[in-house]
């Protein structure tokens, strides 16, 4: 980030130079809109059956514990099938579940582990989905486009989480639940058809598995598709370890995966939303939706300036950055009294969180063969998603024990210590540059005895 620094806005290149990604860009906007709708009608839902933090923290229990348990499953899978099929199927399954919560809405439902255990399902086809999922810009991109392709689709999750939340307070106090459930179904389905229309994706490079040897990738080939990779003597429990063994590998990935984690382990502020908006500032229903929109707010505000960011070539050192700013934002949240500071610092946390989404997940494809993505892409996923649900539930406890702006002023200084001690122990990560032109890696070949040696000892 050194030297002048020339503001650009986004980058629409993958939009006009691929037909594919711009399909697959338009169903993803539509589908991250109907999440949003449905995981505010959710929260509320959570809230009116419990009327406790421990209740909405709970939302996160029951993502993030099934997205343990099969993001790298779905791994595995993306590394041995055709990853449109496998992404396709998985949609369907979310797809008959957003129907499922329509139904137990229109039916009353007062059973709040009902719900729960719907929510923790649809996780479970996002969890075996969405490895495969990611691995799609970069199949899709040149390796130069692959952070605006990035940014791109953050930004369109940004404006969802913008507009989702302040459509779901119209949508549930006008028809209630049914709808806004009943709206993500539908915008499913949309999702659906834009993977249709993508092309066959199997990997490349042979369907690899990783396993040590020698210092460095040793890659096996595999017969047979599905079968194979959940087949006998403990071949899926291998693929899935690959991943991971990859990850603590290479310095960069895990460095860059262990920054999000401290990030929003430690300092994820969703299910505290609605106790701090009960208890300064009378409950309002408005201002609950402000407090998602702001955040949004300052996500899209990055997202358009993007340009500027996925030009910088220091990733790495752009996500560590990035990381310090949210924690050090939503420390200034628990401490704001005036309604337009707390929103602010909001704003301040979703602008560092789109940079560093957008930062995070170039680097890690860029740094994966093409034969290790999927596996790569869930431990990528499983701590993206995992994370922040099991740090809401973490931030619920802790304020039901103590007080929400105890807990977010914690969370926030605890999660900027953790990250400033990655960049002190991570010199490779400090000093990473993205390819500056031409196509991602598909094949790195072996990983080298230094990148062994900086990594050994250093892995959290």
């Amino acid at each position: 980030m050194s030297g002048r620094i020339r503001v650009r806005f986004l980058d629409t290149r993958p939009l006009r130079g691929s037909q594919p990604f711009r399909d697959l860009w338009i169903g993803t906007s539509v589908s991250q809109l109907g999440g949003q709708i449905a995981n505010v009608a959710v929260l509320a839902q959570v809230w009116d059956l419990t009327g406790s933090p421990v209740g909405t923290g709970a939302i996160g229990l029951a993502t993030g514990l099934p997205m343990l348990l099969f993001g790298l499953l779905g791994g595995a899978l993306a590394d041995t099938v055709d990853r449109r099929a496998l992404v396709r199927a998985t949609t369907t399954g979310q797809l008959l579940v957003a129907a499922a919560l329509c139904a137990q809405a229109l039916a009353h439902n007062r059973n709040v582990l009902l719900l729960l255990a719907l929510v923790a399902l649809a996780t479970v086809f996002s969890a075996l989905g969405a490895p495969a999922r990611r691995t799609f810009p970069v199949r899709l991109l040149p390796g130069d486009q692959v952070a605006a392709g990035l940014a791109l689709t953050n930004v369109s999750f940004q404006a969802a989480m913008l507009a989702g939340p302040a459509a779901a307070g119209l949508i549930i106090a006008r028809w209630d639940f049914p709808a806004a459930y009943g709206i993500q179904a539908v915008a499913m389905a949309v999702s659906m058809l834009a993977v249709i229309r993508l092309p066959a994706m199997r990997p490349e490079g042979g369907e690899g598995t990783a396993s040590e040897g020698g210092g460095g990738w040793r890659r096996r080939a595999k017969c047979g598709g599905l079968g194979r990779a959940l087949g006998k003597g403990g071949g899926r429990r291998r693929a899935e370890r690959g991943g991971w063994r990859i990850v603590l590998r290479r310095p960069t990935l895990w460095g860059s995966m262990a920054t999000d984690l401290a990030a929003t382990l430690l300092a994820m502020p969703v299910a505290l939303f609605p106790l701090v908006n009960e208890i300064r500032f009378g409950g309002n229903p408005r201002t609950l939706g402000l407090f998602l929109s702001a955040v949004a707010v300052g996500g899209i505000t990055a997202g358009l300036l993007s340009g500027t960011v996925t030009r910088w070539r220091r990733g790495g050192l752009v996500q560590l950055s990035a990381a310090v700013v949210w924690g050090l934002a939503l420390a200034g949240f628990g401490l704001a009294g005036p309604l337009w500071l707390a929103l602010g610092c909001l704003a301040a946390a979703g602008a560092a969180d789109t940079v560093s989404v957008v930062t995070r997940s170039a680097l890690v494809q860029l740094e994966t063969p093409d034969a290790y993505r999927g596996r790569v892409s869930s431990v990528e996923h499983v701590i993206g998603v995992a994370g922040p649900e099991l740090g809401n539930f973490r931030g619920g406890l802790l304020a039901s024990a103590t007080s929400a702006p105890f807990s977010l002023v914690l969370g926030g200084v605890s999660a900027v210590l953790a990250v400033l001690a990655v960049a002190a122990t991570n010199a490779p990560l400090r000093a990473y540059r993205t390819p500056s032109h031409g196509g991602a890696d598909t094949d790195a070949g072996p990983v080298p005895d230094a990148d062994l040696a900086v990594a050994s000892g250093q892995v959290p």
